[in-house]
């Protein structure tokens, strides 16, 4: 993959931290100016704006929730009055509300749906208008590889991830013909603050799990989902990407 430069406009949701935090990075490295959406943790998202405008890039941050159309409207009005074009969409934004299926709560299985496939499926619907009007967009969007396989206790987040490849799969052939990809990206297991404090025989047994053996990095999901935006892949849509280590092999 080249090294060329994007010099666009770009909304990461979820940009604050982890694997949102690594593809705003990875975009601004790229020459793409940055709005970091962010739902709760503005300390982390001013930082991840810092970072962005280290590297030479404009970088702003908006909170909202991505399950609530008027903030999500905010976020596209934002970079557009800011840059004048919205040409990359990152669908990042998610949650989990892990338990067994028999024990889990009916607001726990709303709550995810609304944040991980409501919020994508809200998200997607107001960037493709101002990218139809220029005919040019790339969305790509964070699924997993629980969305493939399944996991016990995670009834409600495979059903929003598998969910959201079938959404951006009809997306990716409505927007065809204007212009506009749609992409997805599914990680496996990935060194984040989520999998740091797993207790180590939980550790040991995702590891097993994994033909390499080891946790992916956030930046091995950044360039997978920036490899989308590039020129290279302008005839790429609709199209699932494992960054995974080999477990959905």
């Amino acid at each position: 993959m080249s090294e060329e430069k994007l010099t666009r406009a770009a909304i990461v949701t979820g940009g604050s931290r982890g694997i949102g935090r690594a593809i705003c990075l990875e975009l601004a490295a790229r020459g793409a100016n940055v709005l970091v959406g962010y739902a709760g943790r503005e300390e982390a998202a001013l930082e991840t704006v810092r970072l962005c405008r280290e590297k030479g890039v404009e970088a702003e941050a908006i909170q909202g929730d991505v399950s609530k159309a008027p903030d999500v409207q905010a976020m596209v009005d934002k970079v557009l009055k800011t840059w004048s074009t919205l040409d990359i969409l990152v669908c990042n934004a998610g949650i989990t509300r892990d338990n067994l299926a028999m024990r889990m709560s009916e607001e726990d299985f709303d709550a995810v749906l609304d944040a991980n496939l409501k919020g994508a499926f809200l998200c997607m619907k107001a960037a493709c208008r101002p990218m139809m009007k220029q005919r040019f967009g790339r969305i790509i969007c964070l699924s997993s590889i629980v969305g493939l396989r399944g996991n016990a206790g995670q009834a409600n987040y495979a059903a929003s991830k598998a969910g959201l490849i079938g959404m951006s799969k009809s997306f990716a052939k409505e927007l065809a013909a204007r212009g506009i990809t749609v992409n997805l990206v599914a990680p496996g297991f990935i060194e984040t603050d989520m999998t740091a404090v797993l207790p180590e025989k939980v550790r040991e047994g995702l590891l097993s799990s994994i033909p390499m053996g080891k946790l992916g990095q956030p930046e091995d999901v950044a360039r997978a989902a920036v490899f989308f935006a590039q020129p290279e892949a302008g005839y790429i849509t609709g199209q699932v990407l494992c960054v995974d280590g080999g477990m959905a092999v």
